[in-house]
C-alpha cells in the first residue's frame, strides 16, 4: 500500500476517535444535569468512573499521533493537523472534567431539596454539548466558517451565566441560610461555562488547522 495512503487512513482513524471522544464528553455533559435534576446518585457516580475512559481516549489518541508524527513525515499542512488534534483532545478531555465536576457536586448535594427550580442550567448544558458536537462536525469537514459562528454563540453561554449569577446572588442576600445550595449551582453554571469557553478554544484550532493562521477569536467581555 502507498505510504500516503497507509498516513491518511491512519489519520482518518485518529480523527473518528477524536469524534468518539467528543460523543462520550457530550453525554458525559448532559448525563451530568440530568443527575442534577433528578437527584440521582448512582448516575453521578458513572459520570465520574467514565471520566477515566474518557482520559484513557485522549491517551490513546496521543500515541497515534506521536507514532503517526515519528513514522510517516507528514508535510506542513498534515502537521497541522495533527497537531490541532493533540490541543483538541486536551480540550475535549477538559470539559469532561468540568462534567465530572458536576457530577461531584450532584454527590454533594445529595437528596437536599432544591433551592429552585432548573432551568437555566439545562440551557446552559445544551448549548454547551451542541456547541462541542458542531465544533468537531466543523473539525472534520474543515470549515473555518462554521467554526468562527460557533464562537460567536459563546456569548449565549456567557449571558445565562450571568443570569444564573445574579439569581442566586439574591437569593442569598434575602435568606442566608440558602448560601450553602446557591453556592453549589453557581460551582454547577461555573463549570458550563467553562465547558462553552473550552469549545471556543478547538473552533480556534480547526481555523487554524484549515487556514494555518492562529486567532484568539474568544475576547473576554470582562
Amino acid at each position: 500500500m502507498e505510504i500516503r495512503t497507509i498516513f491518511h487512513n491512519k489519520l482518518r482513524e485518529i480523527q473518528d476517535d477524536v469524534l468518539a471522544m467528543g460523543s462520550m464528553v457530550e453525554k458525559a455533559t448532559n448525563r451530568s444535569i440530568e443527575a442534577l435534576k433528578e437527584r440521582d446518585i448512582e448516575k453521578a457516580h458513572e459520570i465520574i468512573a467514565d471520566d477515566l475512559k474518557i482520559n484513557r481516549q485522549r491517551f490513546n489518541i496521543e500515541e497515534k499521533c506521536v507514532q503517526l508524527i515519528a513514522t510517516q513525515q507528514p508535510m506542513a499542512s498534515d502537521l497541522r493537523t495533527i497537531i490541532s488534534v493533540l490541543y483538541i483532545i486536551t480540550e475535549i478531555e477538559r470539559i469532561g472534567d468540568h462534567a465530572e465536576g458536576i457530577a461531584k457536586i450532584v454527590v454533594m448535594i445529595g437528596d437536599e431539596p432544591p433551592l429552585k427550580p432548573l432551568v437555566d442550567l439545562p440551557l446552559m448544558a445544551k448549548k454547551a454539548a451542541d456547541m462541542l458536537h458542531r465544533s468537531l462536525d466543523a473539525f472534520i469537514n474543515r470549515d473555518a466558517d462554521a467554526a468562527k459562528q460557533i464562537v460567536s454563540e459563546d456569548d449565549e453561554v456567557d449571558n445565562l451565566y450571568d443570569q444564573v449569577f445574579r439569581e442566586l446572588l439574591t437569593f442569598m442576600a434575602e435568606d442566608p441560610k440558602t448560601i450553602t445550595r446557591a453556592t453549589r449551582l453557581i460551582w454547577v453554571a461555573h463549570n458550563l461555562e467553562r465547558s462553552a469557553d473550552r469549545v471556543t478554544n478547538i473552533c480556534e484550532r480547526v481555523v487554524y488547522m484549515v487556514t494555518g493562521k492562529m486567532e484568539e477569536m474568544n475576547i473576554s467581555k470582562y
